[in-house]
């Protein structure tokens, strides 16, 4: 079947009630065995084989890291990261004016994001921690050759897994018509935001990205979203295929809430107090709804008429929101840089672990 036959309301009302079996068998067995996370968490390279003391479902969880990948030529990876490093200070940077505020003006899946506490009330932390999350996903020879990028999603998506716990646990107000908790469209969705949305904003900061370019971002994050659990049969392979997933998506989950409010005036704040680069505090609003667009910037209640000079999308290109430099000779002096800045703005290096749990 066409994957663009799979983009109809009918399946995405189906996506909506599937999660990631096999993460969360696994996430529930290391609540009873809380000893394991330390252990987890101290992996750089995913084990070929477990000690005898990890369950079952984490074996099997592991062991899928382990298969053989959805075939993606190695040029088209090794390309995709050229590309990245090239324009490494813009496209993190649009994490924060693009693609993080953009899942917030989606009502339904904003429920999960405002029960965290974390995110709420520290929301550069996740803005670092997600930009983390890219730079580890964009490492030299990741997917052909270097393995320990599958460690790092392996992690992340066994912190999604145990979120969604937490949520049916100990969330009494969830509402099931909200779907459950960080789905599968809403994972769709998400991985959206590192391609599709990473692509579009680059075009609106002046920056023209190729075709070729395109398809190697969507086929690289379409790479990433297997690991993380998303049914690859509904991920875009191409620009036409992404476009007509985004916008089903958003004809079907745009619309204001409390939560979406809740979370961009954190966001806005935590700009406001705690700039990264406080150059762009002056036009912040301006940047956030030139980049989210009038429908979506609406929904968030960002409107503004504000003009943005010409200079602060040269700053954007050349140093970024976490204040990097532009074009990099080499990406392990960006990733040094990377964990100083974000040390000097937050007074903490980011991480990527699984929450320390009690028995």
């Amino acid at each position: 079947m066409n994957t663009l036959d799979l983009y109809t309301v009918d399946r995405m009302d189906a996506l909506r009630e599937r999660q990631d079996e096999l993460a969360d068998f696994a996430a529930e067995d290391l609540i009873r065995h809380p000893e394991l996370v330390p252990v987890i968490n101290s992996w750089e390279r995913l084990p070929e084989v477990l000690p005898d003391a990890f369950p079952p479902s984490l074996m099997r969880y592991v062991a899928f890291f382990h298969q053989p990948p959805p075939e993606v030529d190695p040029i088209v990876i090794r390309q995709t990261q050229r590309f990245f490093e090239k324009n490494a200070s813009l496209v993190l940077s649009l994490l924060g004016f693009y693609s993080l505020p953009f899942t917030y003006a989606f009502a339904d899946g904003a429920e999960v994001l405002v029960r965290s506490k974390r995110i709420l009330e520290n929301p550069g932390k996740r803005l670092a921690e997600t930009a983390l999350f890219v730079m580890e996903c964009y490492r030299p020879q990741a997917f052909i050759g270097e393995t320990g990028v599958l460690a790092v999603i392996a992690k992340v998506r066994l912190i999604h897994a145990l979120s969604r716990l937490f949520i049916r646990k100990y969330a009494r107000d969830w509402n099931p018509a909200w779907g459950k908790p960080i789905n599968q469209e809403d994972m769709l969705a998400t991985n959206l935001t590192f391609s599709l949305l990473v692509y579009r904003g680059m075009e609106r900061s002046g920056v023209r990205v190729s075709t070729s370019e395109r398809e190697g971002m969507l086929r690289y994050w379409g790479l990433i979203g297997h690991y993380l659990g998303i049914d690859p049969a509904y991920l875009p392979e191409n620009s036409k295929q992404a476009f007509e997933l985004e916008r089903l998506i958003r004809k079907r989950h745009l619309k204001a809430s409390v939560a979406g409010t809740q979370l961009i005036q954190s966001l806005l704040g935590f700009y406001r107090q705690e700039m990264l680069r406080p150059e762009l505090s002056p036009i912040l609003e301006a940047m956030l709804a030139h980049y989210l667009g009038p429908e979506v910037g609406a929904v968030l209640g960002i409107r503004t008429n504000t003009p943005i000079p010409d200079r602060f999308f040269y700053f954007l290109l050349n140093s970024g929101l976490f204040g990097l430099g532009k074009s990099p000779s080499r990406y392990a002096l960006f990733y040094k840089q990377f964990l100083i800045e974000t040390k000097k703005s937050l007074g903490s290096e980011p991480r990527l672990s699984l929450p320390l749990l009690t028995r």
